[in-house]
């Protein structure tokens, strides 16, 4: 390691991170609480103890250069490792049980609530914060070291995780229970290319995952809607205005109470997996250690069962 990088300093990193977040010295200072002088003096202090250029000036503010990314991810790791510390000494000294911060996808905050309710039942003085988003926003958490896991299908790719099987997720079609369709059986993908399809956004699991169901079969889905909710897109399902490639999880309730259907079509349901993924290189405090442990070993019971296809 070049000797310069040994005498760098939280506060220049602060400042970095905190002009990479707002884009310019301005807002960074304001963010810290300190004066543009001094959050420019601390940038030029980190700037002079290496080679490569860490900012780079564009029509969009300052921006970091590959090398300023790189100081960005070691501003982060150090960051955690000391609110971990933290954690650590605050637990000896009993001021508090200490805390775990989690993360799920957006499909997924029909089940964890649940898995958390019966976990804080054991341990009600750890606390629990709670993220949800869709899968980027989620992997970014991840990677910026700000959870200390996540609940979630499929891992990051450039991040280096660790994984642990909690159970099955199945995905169907729903549609109201007054649909056309509602009461046939063995349909398959062609006969849907004239419906109306409700979706979430390009890029979401689900979205991703029903175009490739449907490319398997040479079909392109007709949208109707894009939505960033599953529960808009339930209700405008249940209110007749498409239907919907889902997780069976989100609709569990519904399909319970009558109020939409599966349809029947080959090929499903499509069944995906759900993960409690986890950074490697995170280091887990005892009670986000105990979590993780509950969830790899009792997160299953709190999957919803599959209904059968269920008819008005």
């Amino acid at each position: 390691m070049p000797a310069g990088l040994r005498n760098i300093t939280i506060r220049q990193l602060r400042a970095l991170a905190a002009l990479a977040e707002s884009g310019g010295v301005t807002a960074a200072s304001h963010k810290l609480g300190l004066t543009q002088p001094a959050v420019t003096q601390q940038l030029r202090l980190l700037q002079s103890q290496t080679t490569l250029t860490l900012l780079q000036r564009t029509g969009d503010g300052m921006l970091l250069t590959d090398a300023g990314r790189e100081m960005l991810e070691l501003s982060r790791r150090i960051e955690s490792a000391i609110k971990a510390c933290q954690d650590s000494l605050d637990m000896m000294a009993g001021a508090s049980r200490g805390s775990v911060s989690i993360g799920a996808v957006s499909t997924a905050k029909y089940i964890v609530p649940y898995a958390i309710a019966a976990f804080s039942e054991h341990h009600p003085n750890i606390g629990i914060k709670l993220t949800i988003g869709n899968r980027e926003e989620i992997r970014d958490e991840i990677r910026g070291y700000n959870l200390d896991f996540a609940i979630m299908g499929r891992a990051p790719e450039d991040v280096d995780v660790e994984s642990h099987f909690i159970g099955d997720h199945p995905h169907v079609i729903v549609a109201s229970k007054n649909h056309w369709l509602a009461k046939d059986a063995g349909l398959a993908a062609v006969d849907l290319s004239h419906e109306t399809f409700l979706t979430r956004e390009p890029g979401s699991g689900t979205r991703t995952l029903m175009e490739a169901f449907f490319a398997a079969a040479e079909l392109q889905p007709r949208i109707g809607m894009e939505m960033s909710s599953n529960e808009t897109i339930k209700q405008a399902v249940i209110a007749g205005l498409g239907i919907a490639f889902i997780s069976a999880h989100t609709v569990a309730a519904e399909l319970e109470q009558g109020r939409m259907v599966i349809l029947d079509v080959g090929g499903l349901p499509l069944v995906r997996q759900w993960f409690v993924v986890r950074r490697r290189d995170k280091v887990l405090l005892p009670p986000a250690r105990a979590l993780l442990d509950f969830l790899g070993s009792e997160g299953a019971k709190f999957l919803p069962a599959l209904p059968k296809y269920s008819k008005p």
